[in-house]
């Protein structure tokens, strides 16, 4: 453990993690007081996490995106914030014609958004003017309960983007699952649209695909030589288990499952540059997942078929876990309840 948030009557949750080097890293959310108060707050590090210092944020983070050591892009709640020193300082850009909820850049003027309301968005000038990518729409589904939520390159020209539509509820309590565990237990799964665009030029165009799924596909990564990883996660009551990660032939589309255990719920995807695969997640720790907090676990595998179970710090528990790594020997995970660990 490198950083842990450890104050009394408040807690840090955190939205995301960035590495974009092995100095430097950068992880972003908000600190809570229980009575819906909430503090913008990022933890930095630029000496490879031996000291972390947390600074205000002027609007609550949703994600982050960074080119490289000095050059980001941060997605808010409320726009989209670029920064060129680091994180040290970070501009507002014009708001966007939709809700961001993550951004990929492939050079400093290129990139994507993926929104709120069945929109991917395009720019090309660093994300001060955006336009809709057409292909986003063409998928079926009301647009005010669809979304776009990742976006994935495998190399320069091809590239996915991951969203979803969740049908109108119709069945099932309206509490959350900590109010009613039983009901929670009971509802059953329904299945979802889950869309994809493709692009195999470089973002030049796009192709929009659609499929009915339980569960919902969360992470994708991808490394240039190889194949990659995807995540699919569960609700509390899915027979299946919480998740199930998949190996994913990116040059030919095809997919086969690689790792589920109903004793885990995994909630994050890597793969270095090395060709060496993770998985961080929880131990389940009650028939509600989405309520009690859990040990943190993470595997590892050198052929996504093998998988070994690498120690943890004991004091690392929490709902959800995130990872992020600037090469093999420079890999750190964060939890949603402040605590970021470093691989050793």
């Amino acid at each position: 453990m490198q950083y842990f948030y450890d104050q009394a009557k408040t807690e840090l949750v955190l939205q995301d993690l960035q590495t974009p080097s092995a100095r430097r890293g950068m992880a972003i959310g908000s600190i809570q007081d229980g009575k819906g108060g909430r503090k913008p707050t990022a933890v930095v590090t630029s000496d490879s996490g031996a000291h972390w210092e947390v600074s205000k944020l002027e609007e609550v983070p949703v994600s982050l995106f960074f080119l490289n050591d000095s050059m980001g892009w941060m997605v808010t709640e409320k726009g989209i914030w670029k920064t060129d020193e680091g994180g040290r300082d970070w501009k507002k850009l014009p708001k966007p014609p939709a809700p961001a909820l993550r951004v990929y850049f492939a050079d400093e003027n290129n990139g994507w958004a993926a929104c709120n309301k069945k929109t991917v968005l395009v720019t090309h000038d660093g994300g001060h003017k955006w336009e809709p990518v057409k292909a986003a729409s063409e998928p079926p589904g009301a647009p005010e309960r669809s979304a776009y939520s990742w976006i994935a390159f495998a190399d320069p020209k091809y590239g996915i983007v991951l969203g979803f539509n969740q049908p109108e509820m119709r069945w099932g309590s309206r509490f959350p699952a900590w109010m009613d565990p039983e009901d929670a237990l009971s509802r059953r799964q329904t299945p979802h649209l889950s869309y994809t665009l493709v692009t195999r030029d470089g973002g030049q165009t796009w192709r929009a695909g659609s499929t009915s799924l339980f569960g919902q596909v969360t992470r994708a990564r991808f490394s240039a030589h190889g194949p990659g990883l995807g995540l699919i996660e569960y609700g509390d009551s899915a027979a299946t288990g919480p998740s199930d990660v998949y190996r994913l032939d990116w040059a030919t589309g095809k997919s086969q499952a690689v790792f589920r255990d109903k004793r885990y719920s995994i909630t994050d995807v890597w793969l270095t540059k090395e060709g060496t695969s993770y998985l961080a997640g929880i131990e389940v720790a009650g028939q509600v997942r989405s309520i009690a907090p859990g040990n943190v676990k993470v595997f590892k595998s050198n052929d996504m078929s093998s998988w070994t179970e690498l120690a943890v710090d004991y004091r690392a528990v929490a709902h959800r876990a995130m990872l992020s790594g600037a090469d093999e020997q420079n890999l750190w995970l964060a939890t949603d309840n402040g605590m970021i660990l470093k691989l050793k």
